[in-house]
């Protein structure tokens, strides 16, 4: 993966995305969603950021979408295989980073402090 022209490279890439990796957690914990509940349940993602990560992960093989044939169409987004196990092994680190956000966040303004004097 390190190096430059490596395949894996271009993957980790995409699904280290920010709204990827909250997307597939989101589907992990509240299982098949519609559109409009993913981006509520996400909260913050756009129309359009929302699309185009669900797009990339279906690519990939990690969500699957599911068109029904009513009246209006229902479209239903859910995780494959591939994305279940993706999402158990970014769910402790979700779990880690809300328990140690606000030491982060310290250190950040300890940071940002000391070097704001210079």
């Amino acid at each position: 993966m390190f190096a430059p022209r490596c395949p894996s490279r271009e993957v980790f890439a995409e699904l280290v995305d920010k709204w990827s990796m909250l997307i597939l957690m989101t589907l992990s914990s509240c299982g098949p969603q519609r559109f409009s509940e993913l981006q509520r349940a996400v909260g913050g993602v756009s129309r359009k950021m929302l699309t185009q990560s669900l797009r990339n992960l279906e690519r990939s093989g990690l969500v699957r979408r599911t068109v029904f044939p009513e009246t209006p169409p229902r479209v239903v987004y859910d995780l494959l295989p591939l994305g279940r196990e993706l999402a158990e092994l970014v769910e402790p680190l979700g779990r880690w980073t809300e328990r140690r956000a606000e030491q982060m966040m310290a250190a950040r303004e300890e940071f940002d402090a000391a070097h704001a004097e210079g």
